[in-house]
Order: C-alpha cells, then structure tokens, then sequence
C-alpha cells in the first residue's frame, strides 16, 4: 500500500499504520517511477529550506550510466509519494515533462535564493511553490493565528 509523503499509510489491511515522518537518509538512493511505472532515475537529495523548515525540493538523478553523466531535477516536493512497500518513490509526471524540465549537474547547483529559479521549477511541474503558501511564515514558531507550532 503507498502512503503520500505528508501522511503515510503503510502494511497491509491487518498492519496498517500511519507514518508521518520518514529520516531523509532512508528515502536517499531511492528508485524513482511514475504512473506507468517507467524508471526515471533515483532520489539523490532531499533539500530543506531552512528558514521555513519546509522541503524545498527533492533532487532527481536520471540519465548516464553507472551515475557517470547523469543530470539532477529539482522536483517539487508535492509531486512525490513514497511507497514504503515497494521502496521506491512515485513521480506523478510522465517521461516527456521530465526530459524537458530544466536541470543541473552535480558541479552547479541552482541557487534556490534566486526566486525565478524556483517558479520555473515548479510552474513546470504544475505546482504552487511552498513559499506561495499562505500558512507559511519566516518565524517557525508561530503560526498566522498567532499560536505556538511545536
């Protein structure tokens, strides 16, 4: 059974759990599918903005061989499900927007300071950035009603 990354639903119907929070280091090196279950490369990193504590984006390897040549995605966090059963990761994009979406390699990193970067990267892959998000504040201790977030 998948589980979506927010609030994971693994076993089976007579084990079923609901897991929060995996460690970003047991997600690493991950295969990654879309839908029609076609490979399309592993999950290199996990990056976290640190002013909102929120993930920023998930970093893609596709393409080389034996990761000689390969080039890294930025993947918006929101288009990802983990699942557990199957160790792998779902991307819900087809091939085609994958092998036209904007890339890096492993020497030029993008610079997620650079607001047109990030837009790019996620109008891309249809989502709305996590920075957009009204519930989002630079202060990770208090939330828009003012209450403490633990």
């Amino acid at each position: 059974m998948a589980y979506d990354a927010s609030m994971g639903i693994t076993g089976g119907p007579e084990t079923q759990r609901i897991r929060r929070v995996l460690s970003a280091s047991s997600l690493a090196g991950d295969r990654v599918v879309n839908h029609a279950g076609e490979d399309l490369g592993k999950l290199n990193e996990i990056m976290v903005d640190i002013t909102s504590g929120r993930i920023a984006y998930a970093v893609l390897s596709f393409g080389g061989f034996l990761g000689i040549g390969d080039k890294l995605f930025a993947i918006p966090w929101n288009r990802l499900t983990v699942d557990e059963l199957n160790k792998q990761i779902v991307l819900d994009v087809d091939r085609e927007t994958l092998e036209r979406a904007p890339g890096f390699d492993k020497d030029n990193w993008p610079d997620m300071s650079d607001p047109s970067w990030g837009t790019q990267i996620y109008s891309h892959y249809g989502s709305q950035p996590y920075w957009d998000d009204e519930t989002v504040t630079t202060d990770r201790t208090r939330s828009r009603s003012g209450s403490t977030m633990l």
